[in-house]
């Protein structure tokens, strides 16, 4: 039951990682931008689809890491004993 509720956690955590990184991006996109076109010179563009593509990215794994094993755990622990 340790496991289950350490992924169930983590998997809030990583959702809470998404959304904050999401919100950070719409609230303070230009902020954000200005700060990496001084450091990395990216256009607007490419900074858009890097942040998109990391924002799908991290999302993708944390449910392939921490929600499907998860929800295994819970579906197989709630299955009465035979």
């Amino acid at each position: 039951m340790t496991l289950y509720r350490v992924l169930f956690r983590c998997w809030i955590f990583g959702l809470l990682f998404v959304s904050f990184w999401f919100a950070l991006y719409i609230l303070a996109g230009d902020v954000v931008y200005r700060l990496h076109e001084k450091w990395f010179g990216l256009s607007r563009h490419k900074m858009d689809v890097i942040f998109y593509c990391g924002m799908g990215l991290s999302k993708l794994l944390v449910i392939v890491f921490f929600f499907i094993p998860w929800l295994a755990i819970r579906l197989v622990s709630s299955k009465p004993k035979i």
